[in-house]
């Protein structure tokens, strides 16, 4: 198998967990750079990383991906049995890719993009304000519980990466206020997949300048806009177009099914 993977996305970083996790053997390919855009096109129209390539499958979106995933190969499984549970983890998973992600990508432009502006007036604040909201809910499920749903799952993996970045946002959850969270995102770093995994954005991140990433124009999709918007940060984000500071993703159009031989 082949992963299209970077440790800049939150995304590949949740897939590439799990994968470990399950022990798989894989090939991961850092595809942000811009030196493997066209490789990525060529399998993903969309040029977004998670891409999975097994064999003649090609797998996008993160959560495809792991449901692919558990299917192929359930050992070690990320999707608890029961079936309230289950459902329950992949909530939080929907809840991590579409409202914590955009939360806190719209707000790290600042830290790592080259700007020629400053962050808009109450756009951080109204990013703690909702996070707050995640971490409030996030302490009363993991006052009852050792992980979020339960067993150890893809709510856990899909949850880290953008719980261990939201210090570095200036906008982490309290200690005092949420020792429940606090104990969980303790118990998962001792993990050795999530420790690899801090380890490979950390040094991503130290090394940015030099690894080839587009970092003036922003890659805009749904759930991003649609926080932007529903913040009142309308303006701003149509002076982005305006100014051609915006990258679009391609048609999300699938890959055609191979014929069976």
């Amino acid at each position: 198998m082949k992963l299209f993977d970077s440790a800049f996305s939150p995304f590949a970083r949740k897939v590439r967990m799990v994968m470990e996790h399950k022990g798989l053997a894989f090939e991961a390919v850092d595809a942000l750079r811009k030196s493997l855009h066209a490789e990525l096109e060529a399998v993903n129209r969309r040029v977004e990383v998670p891409t999975l390539v097994d064999g003649e499958i090609v797998v996008v979106n993160s959560a495809d991906i792991i449901g692919y995933l558990e299917h192929r190969h359930p050992q070690r499984p990320v999707y608890p049995e029961s079936p309230a549970a289950r459902v329950h983890a992949r909530a939080w998973e929907r809840s991590a890719d579409t409202l914590i992600d955009p939360i806190l990508i719209n707000i790290s432009y600042w830290k790592w993009a080259e700007r020629p502006d400053a962050m808009p007036a109450g756009l951080l604040e109204a990013a703690r304000a909702d996070l707050g909201l995640v971490y409030d809910a996030l302490e009363a499920e993991l006052a009852q519980r050792e992980y979020v749903s339960g067993p150890l799952s893809v709510a856990d993996f899909a949850l880290f990466p953008h719980i261990a970045s939201a210090r570095a946002m200036e906008a982490d959850f309290s200690r005092e206020r949420h020792p429940s969270l606090a104990r969980w995102f303790k118990q998962m770093r001792s993990l050795p997949v999530c420790s690899a995994d801090l380890h490979r954005a950390r040094d991503y991140v130290v090394n940015l300048p030099g690894n080839d990433v587009e970092r003036q124009k922003i890659f805009w999709r749904g759930d991003r806009i649609e926080w932007m918007l529903a913040r009142g940060f309308h303006d701003w984000f149509f002076n982005e177009i305006r100014e051609r500071r915006v990258l679009w993703p391609g048609p999300a159009l699938p890959a055609p099914l191979q014929r069976a031989a």
